[in-house]
């Protein structure tokens, strides 16, 4: 006998019983009332419509219909590169008036508030790839400024890889997955991607940069930006001024270690996105300051290098960038899909004021880019999405295509027309291009000015700090050691010797070279007279506080409330965040009877998620945790990761277990006095010095 549907209430709400005894909530008066995409009511979106009972699916099932199809096609595709990346709202702050230097709107009134979205990604991976892979991170700054939507399309890096555009396919298909295996995701170190570089001299600084810990940071927080290129400020007189811009963290910069960045991706792939979104959540809001390096035509003219040629970059010492706006990201997209996903940079991007130079890398983006919006959002109207829609008043002729939101109203859309209707242009306002002087032939060839491939990469290595050339040094060894093929190691070592002779011994040594290479053949003989740039220097450039960072705290049973009330009140005077990391997420019973919260469980919340830890534990918590081997690890990798560690007398059993020989940087707490001075030990986020015993 068939069984009826029943209507019954459950938790206020008028919920029917089918006949399987499924159950159906029905909107009522505080609830949207479903529709299909069309708006019309949906009276049941649980089961599609059949020819009895067990009977087949019917084809005028619209609503199914349309629920699948909009399903099947909810994927747009992926970014050839930079796909997988996190953005955040925010505004830019003028700082003074630039208006000696150029027109642009954004730059003519200090204290002027600009809209901003920007977007952080790796460059290799896909969309599910991990966050701490050894790549260049994207950053890309959207500015919605009163004359359109300016695009700052750049990297964590200064130089590219490559001096013109139309070697930009081979650099991206070298680095992706090999195409007959498929693999290996996000990552550098396979056959294919040193051999393009070791064929292509002109790579030579970039891959300095990529080995470096500039590659594995820390946070978006934490790493600075570049708009790479050269560009040009033109004035209200249409004078011209040449500009590079940077990006600098007001919370200083930052990096992770390799093997910490490897057990990062295990126990968190989404470590950088968790971070910046918990830190906006928190409304301890990321900024950056905007520089500007400017110079003329006479300074590009003297200066050693080509400032067109994008593998190369102007020292700060050289040239010291001027400070002129901050950036703050204060809210998170209300849907990643529509706004994250969505969002199309491009170089093309730029209001009055600002124009390109000839820098054949950045003009091939300008035409590359716009191609690209085409392909991944399917319709030349992707300027009609909310997060690419400028957000001054805009007026133009274009018209229908794939959904068009919008169109020309009245008779005329074309221009000029005899009605009297439409935009019209405007040659003091609009955007004009500098006029510079080119003559020559064509012709498919390189400048010589572009020729010098190693001696900046020298210069770059000889001006980290002793721990900063010993991770080069590791990444190219681990990397190479990956390639199979052994004329590519020989060939990356010939390089090397150019860059910088003990660096190429290193290497060679760890990778059982034994019979050394000459030095590749230099189209111009690297120079080593070029000065030392601290400012190239992760470490040289350190934050004075330990602002924005985070301290992972191991707790157990029977552990000091008090000095864990301290702690976490002299964090949060410094700026810092503190997490409680358990032996049940749960939390602990305090040795005052109190119950302290866990954030994380040991097992799930290990000492890589944080910058510093520390251990408040008790004699009979700490005999429970001996026999966990993630407790054991806590402590071994907060010690070979060269992090500062706290800890209470009774905390001893667990150096001991993690085989850990105590140091300077292993520090005692039993007071508010000596937390003082574990922060201020902080500050200096890590202890280098011991990295030589840990020898990871």
């Amino acid at each position: 006998m068939e069984k009826k549907s029943q209507t019954v209430t459950i938790h206020d709400q008028k919920v029917e019983r089918g006949n399987g005894g499924e159950l159906h909530q029905f909107a009522d008066g505080d609830t949207p009332l479903l529709t299909t995409a069309q708006g019309g009511p949906v009276a049941d979106d649980q089961n599609t419509l059949k020819y009895g009972e067990r009977g087949p699916s019917l084809i005028e099932d619209f609503h199914f219909r349309e629920k699948i199809f909009h399903f099947d096609h909810e994927r747009i595709p992926e970014r050839v590169v930079h796909a997988r990346g996190y953005g955040a709202h925010g505004y830019f702050e003028t700082y003074e008036s630039l208006a000696k230097y150029t027109r642009a709107d954004i730059f003519q009134r200090a204290g002027e508030k600009t809209p901003a979205f920007v977007r952080f990604s790796t460059v290799a991976g896909s969309k599910g790839s991990f966050d701490l892979a050894r790549d260049v991170r994207g950053f890309a700054v959207k500015l919605y400024t009163q004359e359109g939507n300016w695009d700052i399309v750049g990297n964590n890096i200064p130089v590219f890889f490559i001096q013109d555009a139309i070697k930009f396919p081979d650099m991206v298909h070298a680095v992706k997955p090999e195409p007959d295996r498929g693999f290996p995701q996000a990552q550098s170190a396979h056959d294919n991607f040193w051999d393009f570089i070791s064929l292509t001299p002109e790579s030579m600084h970039m891959i300095m940069w990529v080995m470096s810990d500039r590659a594995i940071p820390r946070s978006f927080r934490f790493m600075q930006g570049f708009g790479v290129h050269t560009f040009r400020f033109l004035n209200a007189d249409d004078e011209s001024t040449f500009v590079k811009f940077i990006w600098k963290p007001k919370l200083g910069m930052q990096s992770v270690v390799w093997n910490e960045a490897v057990k990062i991706n295990g126990a968190d792939p989404d470590f950088h996105r968790r971070d910046l979104w918990d830190a906006i959540q928190a409304g301890d809001f990321p900024e950056w300051e905007l520089c500007v390096q400017l110079f003329d035509q006479d300074f590009a003219d003297n200066f050693d290098f080509d400032v067109l040629d994008a593998t190369k970059l102007i020292p700060e010492e050289i040239l010291a960038p001027i400070p002129v706006g901050r950036l703050v990201l204060d809210r998170m997209p209300d849907n990643f899909f529509a706004e994250t996903e969505q969002v199309a940079f491009m170089t093309q991007n730029v209001p009055p004021g600002i124009d390109f130079s000839n820098d054949p890398l950045l003009q091939g983006r300008n035409f590359s880019y716009l191609d690209t919006q085409l392909k991944r959002l399917g319709s030349t109207n992707f300027t009609h999405l909310p997060i690419n829609a400028p957000k001054c008043p805009f007026h133009h002729f274009q018209q229908d295509g794939h959904m068009a939101m919008r169109n020309p109203v009245g008779r005329a859309n074309y221009q000029p027309n005899s009605w009297g209707e439409g935009a019209r242009e405007h040659p003091a306002r609009g955007h004009r291009s500098y006029r510079d002087e080119v003559e020559g032939p064509k012709v498919r060839l390189r400048a010589a000015s572009f020729a010098d491939h190693y001696s900046q990469a020298g210069q770059f290595y000889n001006s980290q700090t002793a721990p900063e050339q010993e991770h080069i040094a590791m990444a190219l060894t681990f990397e190479l050691a990956k390639v199979e093929t052994l004329v590519i190691r020989e060939r990356m070592i010939s390089h090397l010797l150019n860059i910088d002779e003990t660096l190429a011994t290193k290497v060679a040594d760890k990778l059982g070279i034994k019979d050394m290479p000459e030095p590749a053949d230099a189209a111009v003989a690297p120079r080593d007279d070029l000065p030392v740039s601290d400012a190239l220097s992760i470490l040289k450039n350190g934050p004075d506080s330990f602002k924005g960072r985070k301290v992972g705290v191991l707790v157990t049973d029977g552990c000091d409330a008090g000095l864990l009330k301290s702690l976490h009140t002299a964090l949060t005077a410094e700026g810092a965040m503190m997490e409680i990391v358990a032996p049940k997420v749960g939390g602990v019973e305090a040795a005052d009877g109190s119950f302290i919260e866990g954030n994380q469980m040991i097992d799930g919340g290990p000492s890589v998620l944080f910058d510093s830890v520390a251990l408040i534990v008790s004699e009979e918590g700490v005999e429970r945790l001996l026999g966990e081997a993630t407790a054991r690890d806590f402590v071994a990798d907060a010690f070979a990761h060269c992090k500062f560690i706290a800890h209470v007398e009774a905390a001893q059993p667990l150096f001991e277990k993690a085989g850990v020989q105590p140091d300077e940087g292993v520090i005692a707490i039993s007071s508010a006095a000596d937390i003082a001075g574990f922060i201020e030990s902080c500050r200096k986020l890590r202890l280098w010095a011991r990295e030589k015993a840990v020898k990871l």
